[in-house]
């Protein structure tokens, strides 16, 4: 039997200035900044963890904020646009609140749903839905009431330059479902409430190329340890070329690219972001591995100093 994925577990992207990063995602958005690490192949470049409350599995978009980096551009191979979900009869407050920060929204309609679209600061394309499905958030930042708040992904659209290929691995590799298709649009269902709807447009999508703006990969969820292997033999067993398993502290991490492109990561629902700091503290402090610690000084010397801040309308 096919395995099937929960959906989304998260999104990476890259960044430039990490004040602006924090400023967008957490005080325009009012996600939660659930973990402030680096980055463990570069350590001179932080890695930022955006969502829920506690950070929950389809929840969590991060960043690699890179102070002067290269701008991106979006395209084939590439998650295009990264859907958030919002509480039923929240889009209008939603489309009043990213107007009011001076950001333009444009409105689309697809599989019978509502969306509005925007870009963050540096580009990448976000998109708002209202969905019923999946808890709302426990955390209220900037004026935003949970009623309100981001509850976490709808989904993702996935630009591919090979769609047939990249639909065939949602379906017999990750074990999505087919639900239709429309506006040029074919839609993949996953099994969880959040990070669960996934369209890819049929048409083919020119090469993107990575850099601030774009987003780096997508993973998906295995719901603990002893799964997870379970998917890095059946990816193996479809022919593709999965790493080994890596420990990303928070949780464990495969990752492999398919013939659309696309990064894919397989990431562990487990161990999660209270790891190693307790839930009512999670974001507040520099957070390294082991293997890193005897150089804090010198790391903490080489970031630029970041704060959660609550913004004022007109400021993002």
């Amino acid at each position: 039997m096919t395995l099937q994925t929960a959906g989304i577990h998260h999104i990476t992207a890259f960044a430039g200035d990490p004040q602006q990063n924090v400023d967008f995602y957490a005080g325009v958005l009012g996600l939660r900044l659930v973990k402030k690490t680096i980055n463990f192949d570069a350590p001179e470049v932080y890695h930022l963890y955006f969502g829920n409350e506690a950070g929950s599995p389809g929840t969590i978009i991060t960043f690699f904020p890179w102070p002067g980096s290269r701008k991106g551009r979006i395209g084939g191979g590439q998650v295009g646009i990264t859907t958030y979900a919002v509480p039923p009869g929240s889009l209008g407050f939603w489309e009043e609140r990213l107007q009011a920060f001076g950001i333009s929204v444009v409105k689309e309609a697809r599989f019978g749903e509502e969306y509005i679209r925007f870009s963050d600061h540096e580009g990448l394309r976000l998109e708002l839905v209202e969905r019923r499905e999946g808890e709302n958030s426990r955390w209220s930042f900037g004026g935003i009431p949970t009623g309100k708040a981001i509850k976490g992904f709808g989904g993702a659209v996935l630009f591919s330059f090979n769609p047939v290929r990249t639909m065939q691995v949602l379906e017999q590799v990750l074990g999505m479902k087919k639900a239709g298709e429309d506006a040029g649009y074919a839609r993949f269902q996953a099994a969880g409430e959040l990070g669960n709807r996934i369209d890819v447009p049929i048409a083919s999508m020119g090469w993107g190329a990575g850099g601030a703006g774009t987003i780096h990969h997508i993973a998906w969820r295995a719901k603990d340890f002893e799964e997870h292997e379970q998917w890095r033999r059946s990816v193996a067993d479809s022919g593709f070329k999965p790493t080994p398993i890596i420990d990303r502290q928070y949780f464990n991490a495969v990752y492999f690219r398919e013939e659309g492109g696309i990064l894919f990561e397989i990431a562990t629902d487990p161990p999660g972001f209270a790891n190693d700091e307790s839930p009512d503290k999670l974001g507040e402090k520099l957070m390294l591995p082991e293997w890193f610690e005897p150089k804090r000084a010198e790391i903490e010397a080489n970031l630029l100093p970041i704060q959660v801040r609550v913004l004022q309308e007109g400021e993002s």
